[in-house]
């Protein structure tokens, strides 16, 4: 059975995703693997420049971030155009790479949804979630604001998972996994999803 971890920006998913490992659960993390592919993959290289052009990559090497940043945010066609070279890559690379777990913060939207039989959902209120990604990128609120509006919302995300994890900083994190582990994970029933689909 395969599990993936998903939430908007400044939810903590990733803090959930570190207590979970540090019980022993690997989990794969979709951004990273993101990057390590658009560097080692010889396929999406090639696919980047062509679509970016030669800035994609620096001199060294190396992916040039800022070109790239800049290409996503020029269009959605551009955003589309990148995301269909890179979301297959790391789908594959999941699969291959035998984890039953992941971490993923635009499941739905890349699709990543279909590879799991079980979704969790990090929520956390939209205060809170501001002023984490402010203290951790060193930002504005608005720009955070911006950041945060750009991704799908909490509540419908929450509403397309089997279980959610209220990280609002009161809640005991770690119980709530200890409650987690107590249960017996199983995909949703067919009832469950025609009421999601209904709704």
């Amino acid at each position: 059975m395969k599990i993936a971890i998903t939430g908007g920006i400044g939810s903590g998913k990733s803090y959930v995703c570190a207590l979970l490992a540090g019980r022993g659960i690997s989990v794969y993390d979709c951004d990273e693997a993101a990057k390590r592919l658009m560097c080692s993959s010889r396929n999406i290289r090639r696919e980047l420049t062509a679509l970016v052009g030669d800035r994609a990559y620096n001199a060294d090497g190396t992916l040039n971030k800022a070109a790239v940043a800049m290409f996503l945010l020029g269009s959605e066609a551009n955003r589309r155009a990148l995301n269909a070279i890179v979301h297959p890559a790391v789908a594959d690379d999941f699969l291959m790479s035998g984890m039953r777990w992941m971490e993923c913060a635009i499941l739905f939207e890349s699709g990543f949804d279909r590879l799991v039989d079980f979704k969790i959902c990090v929520t956390a209120p939209l205060d809170v979630r501001i002023d984490r990604v402010m203290r951790r990128d060193g930002i504005s609120r608005d720009k955070a604001t911006e950041w945060i509006n750009r991704q799908m919302p909490q509540e419908e995300v929450a509403r397309c998972c089997d279980l959610i994890i209220n990280n609002d900083g009161l809640t005991d994190i770690k119980q709530q996994l200890l409650n987690l582990k107590s249960k017996r994970l199983k995909p949703p029933s067919t009832d469950r999803l025609r009421m999601r689909i209904a709704d």
